[in-house]
């Protein structure tokens, strides 16, 4: 039970730093979608405003993808709150997990570049 308790403690651990980043990239990509109105609200050629449109949409679907994410963390939660701590360990949490830190890991590596992208774009035109 001890270990268990131990294990399921570690799975929060990693759930709340995930809900902590996720949070923190959702308020970035809000504080860069204000440098983009910023940007296009300036007289700029064509070509400005064609790269606003794409970043203002991938910030969009940046958004959604950190929604799901933080709802998957959430019923991850929910899951490790009803756990039977009696029963033993299966790996079910621990595959889940798995699987869950996988697409945490690959939508930190999409998220910074799309942020490098985007810092480039506002050093050109900033």
């Amino acid at each position: 039970m001890i270990v268990k308790a131990n294990y399921l403690s570690d799975l929060k651990f990693n759930l709340d730093t995930w809900k902590r980043e996720l949070r923190f990239h959702f308020n970035e990509m809000d504080t860069f979608e204000e440098k983009l109105e910023e940007i296009a609200s300036r007289e700029f050629d064509k070509r400005a405003t064609m790269s606003i449109e794409n970043f203002q949409n991938r910030i969009m679907i940046e958004k959604a993808a950190i929604s799901k994410l933080m709802h998957r963390c959430r019923n991850k939660m929910a899951n490790i709150h009803k756990a039977d701590y009696n029963e033993n360990i299966d790996g079910r949490l621990q595959n889940e997990q798995n699987t869950l830190k996988d697409d945490m890991r690959t939508y930190i590596k999409l998220h910074y570049d799309l942020k490098e992208e985007m810092m480039d774009f506002f050093r050109e035109w900033l």
